[in-house]
């Protein structure tokens, strides 16, 4: 499974809904929805700053990590959802090994 880190930030009425219902049914929202596209949640933190939650998840695809941002981008409850591809030290080390033609800007 590929790995992701989700960052969000609640529309005015996405955290009307978190103060009305509370935090851990948002947990447990996201969990039913990761693994309604075959994936799971990792970790699940509220933060201050920026950005209002991040997710770690472990979702079978890109397509997967793709549907849920779409399904849940179109909710109108966040403001703002990023999903970052997260890679293992394994996979940036098989990535290294990959041989790539390119030629910078004037060379």
């Amino acid at each position: 499974m590929a790995k992701y880190l989700i960052k969000a930030s609640y529309s005015t009425e996405g955290i009307k809904g978190v103060m009305k219902a509370g935090g851990t049914s948002r947990v447990e929202a996201v969990k039913k929805a990761i693994s309604s596209v075959g994936g799971s949640v990792e970790s699940f933190y509220f933060a201050f700053g920026g950005d209002d939650v991040y997710v770690t998840v472990d979702a079978p695809s890109n397509l997967a990590a793709a549907a849920m941002a779409a399904a849940v981008g179109s909710s109108g409850a966040l403001a703002r959802y990023e999903t970052v591809v997260l890679l293992s030290a394994d996979e940036i080390d098989e990535a290294m090994k990959i041989a790539v033609s390119y030629a910078p800007p004037g060379a």
